[in-house]
């Protein structure tokens, strides 16, 4: 194929499918068949579904799982988790029972502000500008006052905003800096909303000033909101004398807590490793997040700007010992919602924000940041003491066996075999080989 298609959103969902099918794929029909099997049966359901974005042709399914017994400041919470990637649930599950008879997870949220800009250039006075934006400041209130009105009315809205020079970075590049508190929902639509009516107002303002002569000019270029919210921060942590890290993989716990914790302070000046346990962090976190419909690519685009504030990437979790206390932390960025977007429309999400009895955005935050705290500790305690694949591929092996569609006999004769030998995926396709034979 190597012709452009005309009108293609405009074709009926059918249209579009079969122009899919046989275009691209040497057996249509099969090509149908698999794009049919992940309809719901529910005609409705389906048109929900097909109407979250453009051009849907079906469902891409991503398993949805449960983690338990994890104890979060003194509450037991089952946690929804959406995500592909084998024996991240079960690390999670394993990291909270083990959290939930020493402490369990302590929160705290340390602010929720976000934040939008407005960006502009201007070409004349600074002096006059930084004057010009103090004397329409308030201005910018009561413009947004019909916008904000609802917002308010819940205990957010529009919290200040900033004139900021950045003409070191850029050719008469400025800043309208803004904050805002959003409550429940993420509130992106209320924060560009509020964008919009700055640099109009902005605009406005400036053309009916005197402070400026003919050769001043102002041109906005853009208004937005930033998904790096350095001050919508939450905090997790576990702590627990050392000796009570001790059990089955841990027979030596004050050996086991110094190595974890200069483990993580590899990750703490060592990109190379920061990168991959950050990712594990964040299998935790963005299989909840996915799961509460929320927006992972803009949670994984604040964390890991947030991870690299000090100039160089490093991890976002941390521990030490102190006085024979072990305490592993992180603090990480997190806008979250609750209220709002898919929250209120995908029946799986609504069904897991009841799971969790319907949190505030704060306690979602909560969650969020334990869940990723806990892969974290799962994934350390692996790599200090038994090595990370022996119980990865384990979880692995199901994988492998309906790669090769094997029988339940042969499924059966797999699984026996590998409880008591090594998996990798040379071992198993060897195994089965064999057993064809």
């Amino acid at each position: 194929m190597n012709n452009a298609v005309a009108g293609f959103s405009k074709l009926s969902k059918k249209e579009k499918i079969n122009w899919i099918a046989n275009e691209y794929f040497s057996t249509p029909e099969e090509a149908l068949n698999i794009i049919r099997n992940y309809w719901n049966s529910d005609e409705k359901l389906q048109q929900l579904h097909d109407e979250f974005i453009e051009n849907t042709i079906t469902n891409l399914y991503i398993p949805l799982g449960v983690a338990p017994n994890f104890l979060i400041n003194g509450k037991y919470k089952t946690i929804p988790m959406a995500i592909e990637e084998s024996s991240v649930v079960a690390a999670a599950s394993k990291a909270a029972k083990f959290w939930a008879t020493r402490g369990g997870f302590k929160t705290t949220i340390i602010d929720t502000e976000k934040i939008g800009q407005v960006h502009f250039n201007f070409n004349g006075d600074a002096e006059k500008l930084h004057s010009f934006f103090e004397q329409i400041k308030p201005k910018f209130f009561s413009d947004t006052q019909s916008i904000t009105k609802n917002m308010q009315e819940r205990g957010g809205g529009f919290l200040d905003i900033h004139l900021k020079d950045k003409r070191n970075l850029l050719e008469n590049y400025f800043q309208l800096h803004a904050t805002f508190e959003t409550k429940d929902s993420m509130g992106a639509n209320f924060i560009n909303s509020c964008l919009e009516q700055f640099a109009s107002t902005l605009k406005e303002e400036f053309q009916n000033s005197d402070l400026f002569s003919e050769k001043d000019t102002l041109t906005v270029i853009m208004s937005i909101l930033s998904n790096y919210v350095p001050n919508c921060l939450v905090r997790a942590e576990v702590s627990c004398p050392i000796e009570d890290l001790a059990e089955k993989h841990i027979p030596n716990p004050q050996e086991f807590a110094e190595r974890f914790v200069q483990a993580v302070q590899i990750a703490e000046i060592e990109p190379f490793r920061a990168v991959t346990h950050n990712k594990g962090i964040m299998n935790g976190v963005d299989a909840v997040v996915l799961a509460t419909g929320n927006d992972f690519r803009a949670i994984e685009a604040g964390v890991h700007a947030y991870a690299s504030k000090n100039g160089q990437y490093a991890s976002l979790s941390h521990a030490k010992i102190e006085n024979g206390i072990f305490t592993f932390w992180l603090e990480i960025p997190l806008a979250l919602g609750t209220v709002g977007g898919l929250t209120s429309l995908h029946p799986l999400v609504k069904l897991c924000l009841e799971m969790l009895e319907k949190p505030s955005a704060k306690e979602l935050m909560e969650i969020t940041a334990v869940a990723g705290l806990a892969q974290n500790f799962a994934a350390l305690r692996s790599l200090t003491t038994t090595g990370i694949q022996e119980g990865h591929m384990k979880m692995h092996l199901n994988n492998i066996i309906n790669q090769f569609e094997a029988t339940d006999e042969e499924r059966h004769l797999i699984k026996s075999h590998f409880k008591k030998n090594t998996v990798s995926h040379s071992a198993v396709v060897e195994f089965i080989e064999n057993l064809r034979k």
